[in-house]
């Protein structure tokens, strides 16, 4: 009986289906049909775009770029507001160009909408934009503008710069590496050889030696340069080769973020440039901004002699990781223990060495007697020098460098330093999975550097767009129970943004979705 149902079943769909008719219907096109419609209607309230328009009041570039555009001559340009929001669609989705960045705006809806061009008006032309960012808005403007979005959420109170955490991420250059040449460059003097020197003629006057002359008053040429690598299509970039990646021309973006992921201080060098040489501009950025941070967390690159010393000087904090032993054979560096009374250092079989003389590069070396090491069971492990004498450094600045130690073992800064993944680790993985932030088609550090900034703008920006919608959309709720919420220990001194800030960031760290 089934199998003769299906059967009648079937050959009545074949045949018309009956009274009804078939299932199956074609629409009609109605592609040239008119109608009557607004952008407004068609955009979704819980729209990105939307929530961005809300959050923040755009006018504010009026102001910012006002000066660069004459008030007689010329004739009337783009609406600034308009170019300013095309680049943040830009860098806000990832598009590569500002050229497929004009044909989306052109098609999308939602972007017609956040500029407020309806559909049959022209956008304008990607050159004009172009142009616009390359000749007329300079890096004040960008910085201004960076500010402007920064300020916004230290005014709505989602800042918390307690603790400011560092790093560097590389950004591949437009350049190829088969079109190089190689270039003598001088060696550029360091930041902080002026304090170097000073500390380095005081121990040695404290050992009865005759201090160092500053060479650099005395106009004495440098000494000879050294040979880099240097790309023909982008000068400014750097040949950046680390552990399995491909040798590639690239510039870096030095950044630093607070515990909420909101970019405050970037700083973009060639990609040859270490980290801790660039962290002296980052660092004067920071402190200018953001004087009353108190603790610096970075990885074992920042962990210097010079950046310990500036940190702790300043009366801060330096979290930073484990640095790997460079010993390949023999004894352990930490088996020869300095002892701070006597000036000296103890070596593994309990000999003295002492203290001999203070270079220009701020180490002193202390150094064994040969007629001690020749009778050594393991001098082997220990030195191979002819004359049998073992020599131990320790930086002037040494004492800082182990105080970043000590801390380091410390519970509280332990766990600081485990957030690095969910801030600034987070910061570049979004920049570079989300925001297109992997490869540059801009070329000059000046035009790179405002490409960064911009679009840690972007990110901030709608970091901001989602902690405001969701204080309005959770500010209603938590009202209501307000007063249940502060008989909770943990919720009695908070404000109610402080809660909903609680509550977002949960669901930001735990239910990516959300972001």
């Amino acid at each position: 009986m089934q199998r003769s149902r299906k059967r009648s079943i079937i050959e009545e769909s074949e045949d018309g289906g009956g009274k009804e008719g078939k299932m199956l219907k074609k629409k009609e096109e109605a592609r040239e049909q008119i109608e009557f419609i607004s952008l407004e209607m068609m955009i979704p309230q819980n729209h990105l775009l939307r929530k961005i328009e809300n959050a923040i009041n755009f006018d504010k570039i009026y102001e910012i770029v006002e000066p660069l555009y004459s008030e007689k001559k010329g004739r009337p340009s783009v609406d600034p507001v308009v170019l300013f929001k095309i680049v943040m669609i830009q860098h806000i989705y990832g598009l590569p160009s500002l050229r497929r960045t004009l044909e989306e705006v052109n098609m999308n809806m939602a972007y017609r909408w956040f500029i407020g061009y309806p559909l049959n008006e022209s956008v304008p032309h990607f050159s004009t934009v172009s142009y616009a960012f390359k000749h007329r808005f300079t890096a004040e403007t960008i910085e201004a503008v960076f500010q402007w979005v920064l300020n916004t959420a230290a005014e709505e109170g989602y800042l918390d710069t307690s603790a400011l955490f560092v790093d560097g991420t590389h950004i591949k250059a437009n350049a190829n590496t088969k079109k190089q040449t190689k270039k003598v460059v001088p060696r550029e003097a360091r930041r902080y050889a002026k304090e170097l020197l000073e500390e380095v003629n005081h121990v040695r006057e404290e050992h009865g030696q005759k201090p160092f002359d500053d060479d650099s008053d005395k106009g004495e040429p440098k000494a000879e340069g050294k040979e880099s690598v240097e790309s023909t299509t982008d000068p400014e970039s750097g040949l950046f080769h680390k552990g399995e990646h491909r040798k590639c021309f690239a510039y870096e973006a030095h950044t630093a973020c607070d515990k909420n992921n909101f970019v405050v201080a970037v700083e973009v060098t060639p990609g040859n440039v270490h980290d801790s040489v660039a962290f002296d501009d980052l660092y004067d950025e920071i402190c200018e901004k953001y004087p009353d941070h108190e603790t610096i967390v970075g990885d074992s690159a920042y962990k210097t002699p010079w950046i310990c010393r500036r940190i702790f000087g300043s009366g801060r904090i330096l979290s930073t990781a484990y640095t790997r032993p460079k010993t390949k054979t023999g004894h352990p560096w930490y088996e020869y223990v300095y002892d701070e009374y006597y000036d000296e250092v103890i070596c593994p079989e309990y000999k003295l060495l002492h203290y001999s003389t203070t270079n220009r590069e701020g180490y002193m070396e202390y150094r064994s007697r040969s007629y001690v090491c020749e009778k050594c069971p393991t001098r082997e492990k220990c030195t191979q020098n002819a004359k049998c004498e073992k020599t131990v450094t320790r930086h002037v600045w040494q004492e800082y460098v182990e105080k970043a130690e000590d801390i380091r073992h410390t519970p509280k800064y332990t766990e600081l330093y485990k957030k690095r993944k969910e801030t600034i680790e987070r910061v570049f993985a979004d920049a570079k999975e989300r925001h297109g932030m992997r490869y540059t088609y801009y070329r000059g550090l000046a035009q790179v550097t405002n490409w960064v900034k911009l679009k840690f703008a972007a990110m901030n920006l709608k970091k901001i767009a989602w902690w405001k919608t969701a204080l309005q959309s959770f500010s209603s709720v938590i009202s209501k129970k307000d007063s249940v919420i502060r008989q909770i220990p943990f919720f009695d001194r908070l404000k109610c943004t402080d809660i909903v800030c609680a509550f977002f960031r949960f669901f930001t760290v735990y239910v990516p979705s959300v972001r």
